[in-house]
């Protein structure tokens, strides 16, 4: 998938299109729903699928206090998409200068004009321009004359909750990551380089490898079974989240045990995806009692994880 950074660097003789256009920002059941449809009704057309998204998330410019953290970075989101099939992705930069474009120039100008829109793809709650007054109705109503087709994605629901990314950070401040996983249709995810630690794990005989996690993390402290990838290479992990009581109490910590491999990971860059929760994070009256409830917990991890593909 090309990579286009900026309108700016769109050529202006680019073949025709179909635009998936969104925010993107967790690419859920619901965004991958945008992006595939825009990418089959491209190839029903013969001619190119783009996605376009936005960076930084527009609340980050707008209200900057009411901004969500983020549930993936950018390069976490174009690799996302790209697994979708868009032969483009064009990334527009969010200043306070484009959030005061008009909706209707940019529908002319961008959409319609730049990137040669045969038919536009959108989530139903989807606004753009001055004010988010670029709604789909807008958005039907300027590009009908133009005999540019528009699609609308309807709202999503499983298992009684509205796919959303609002739903996704509740379901991750709770804990819940089973939940997490099926609204975003595969388990929520985390990577960093694995760091140095105090070798704590060690002593207690379930070496850890300790991950440099992303900044504002939003899941709930508690210990949890993971998949571990780093190299081409995967291990069933537990994983502690939070601040060590027992031993320490001050510093948030992400920290891995993979079972059954015991790979020199330092240095490494290494992914977490989480598949269910084992208990919250808890203090312990003592070291043995800490390391008997470890064993537990890595028990717990086999009988779970032995359930999933």
């Amino acid at each position: 998938m090309l990579i286009v950074r900026g309108l700016d660097q769109y050529p202006p003789d680019a073949p025709p299109s179909v635009v998936a256009q969104g925010t993107f920002d967790g690419i859920h059941l619901g965004h991958q729903a945008v992006i595939r449809t825009a990418v089959e009704r491209a190839r029903a057309l013969g001619v190119r699928p783009v996605a376009v998204t936005f960076d930084p998330n527009p609340l980050a410019v707008l209200r900057p206090a009411d901004a969500p953290p983020e549930l993936l970075s950018l390069a976490e989101r174009l690799d996302r998409i790209a697994e979708l099939g868009p032969e483009v992705c064009v990334v527009i930069p969010f200043t306070p200068e484009f959030s005061r474009v008009e909706a209707e120039a940019y529908v002319r100008d961008v959409l319609l004009g730049l990137l040669g829109a045969r038919e536009i793809v959108v989530g139903f709650n989807h606004a753009f321009g001055r004010g988010a007054r670029g709604t789909a109705e807008l958005l039907e109503r300027m590009s009908s004359p133009a005999g540019v087709r528009v699609h609308v994605v309807a709202p999503l629901r499983v298992d009684g909750v509205a796919v959303s990314s609002t739903s996704i950070r509740e379901a991750l401040r709770d804990g819940d990551v089973a939940r997490a996983a099926s609204l975003l249709g595969r388990p929520y995810a985390i990577s960093g380089k694995v760091v140095r630690g105090a070798a704590r794990g060690r002593a207690l005989g379930f070496p850890t490898a300790n991950l440099a996690g992303p900044a504002g993390l939003l899941l709930a402290d508690g210990v949890y079974t993971a998949r571990a990838t780093w190299d081409g290479r995967l291990a069933p992990a537990v994983v502690n989240i939070g601040v060590r009581p027992t031993v320490d109490g001050s510093t948030r910590v992400v920290e891995a045990h993979l079972l059954d491999v015991a790979p020199d990971l330092y240095g490494r860059r290494l992914t977490l995806a989480f598949i269910d929760r084992i208990r919250p994070e808890r203090r312990f009256a003592s070291l043995d009692a800490l390391r008997a409830q470890i064993a537990e917990d890595v028990a717990a991890a086999r009988r779970m994880l032995g359930s999933v593909p």
